[in-house]
């Protein structure tokens, strides 16, 4: 008997070996798109292994994101909630918002989708060389705060109608994850999606290797000619985000101000921390810690991770020396390539 059955499984497990070797020599055969466009004021770059060219598909996705967080775009629902018009919000728009409060909450408000006022005051000063006034910084303090908006129901209600909205420090992270999302309902395994450095993975690349994606070494470069490697990570099936002050500086009276601006304070942060890499299950969520621990700073920083072991960062600072240094969490160690 159990020769027979022996006898009736084999034709079974042949078709199943040949079957997979099939699928694998598809698979392997199978071309990598690379799709390159221009899409929330950035650049966005996407490779993925599929016999089909999916990019109109995908920037009608990204135009979906768009229309709902671009305050460039005078009708999407961000800027109408910004001129108090009586709209309903959409489920991009709730899941960005809710995630927004919950980061909000966790970074004691250095995060904070409310801080567009204090940033704009401050980069209209970095362009004329002068100082907003104590007076002129205290009095956006009565609108910007996490705090002063909610979401109820379907519908944005503020403290005060002059409170404004910019999603853009959390968007760009969101929109990597709704093209992730878009290829996976695709059936596709393998691809890297890259909106203005905020970054998604699944499977393998082109090389059939893990995805490494590389951190830049911060330099006092504005031009951003010196694009050289601090470091390069393994980021396969990880969501990853950078920020940093290294670019987005200038010098007064012998002092050096980033364009980092602390919500709380209204002014631009003063600390040693110059790049924050998070790897996250996703990219928005990565994106909006990287922009929280360049507020917070790498102390503050490093005790929050301590709470958020589903979190991994990487960061670059400069210490007394003005000599670069790396601290990064234990659980990024496998995933530093060198």
């Amino acid at each position: 008997m159990n020769k027979k059955k022996l006898y009736w499984q084999i034709p079974f497990l042949l078709v199943l070996i040949i079957g997979s070797i099939a699928i694998v020599r598809c698979q392997r055969s199978m071309p990598y798109q690379h799709n390159k466009g221009f899409i929330f004021g950035t650049v966005y770059n996407i490779t993925y292994q599929s016999n089909e060219d999916l990019q109109p598909q995908i920037e009608a996705e990204l135009k979906k994101v768009n229309q709902t967080f671009s305050t460039f775009e005078a009708n999407s629902l961000i800027s109408q909630i910004n001129q108090n018009k009586p709209v309903k919000v959409n489920e991009m728009f709730r899941e960005v918002f809710t995630l927004a409060e919950s980061i909000s909450k966790e970074t004691d408000g250095a995060f904070d989708i409310t801080v567009a006022p204090m940033v704009n005051m401050w980069g209209f000063g970095f362009k004329t060389g002068q100082h907003p006034s104590k007076q002129a910084i205290d009095s956006l303090h009565q609108v910007v705060g996490y705090h002063k908006v909610k979401l109820v129901g379907n519908t944005i209600q503020k403290t005060d109608k002059r409170v404004m909205l910019d999603c853009s420090a959390i968007a760009k992270g969101y929109g990597s994850d709704i093209i992730a999302r878009f290829l996976r309902r695709n059936g596709i395994k393998n691809f890297m999606v890259e909106i203005g450095g905020e970054i998604v993975t699944m499977g393998n690349s082109e090389q059939r290797l893990p995805w490494k994606i590389g951190v830049t070494k911060p330099t006092d470069d504005s031009v951003k000619v010196n694009q050289e490697i601090q470091t390069v990570l393994n980021v396969t099936d990880k969501a990853m985000a950078t920020s940093g002050n290294y670019r987005n500086f200038y010098y007064k009276g012998g002092k050096k101000y980033a364009h980092t601006i602390d919500p709380k304070t209204g002014y631009p942060v003063q600390h040693s921390l110059l790049s924050a890499t998070v790897l996250a299950k996703n990219s928005a969520t990565a994106d909006a810690y990287a922009t929280s621990f360049m507020v917070m700073g790498i102390e503050k920083a490093r005790k929050l991770l301590e709470h958020h072991p589903e979190l991994m960062a990487y960061f670059i600072y400069s210490d007394a020396k003005s000599n670069l240094q790396v601290w990064y969490s234990p659980s990024m160690k496998g995933k530093v390539v060198k």
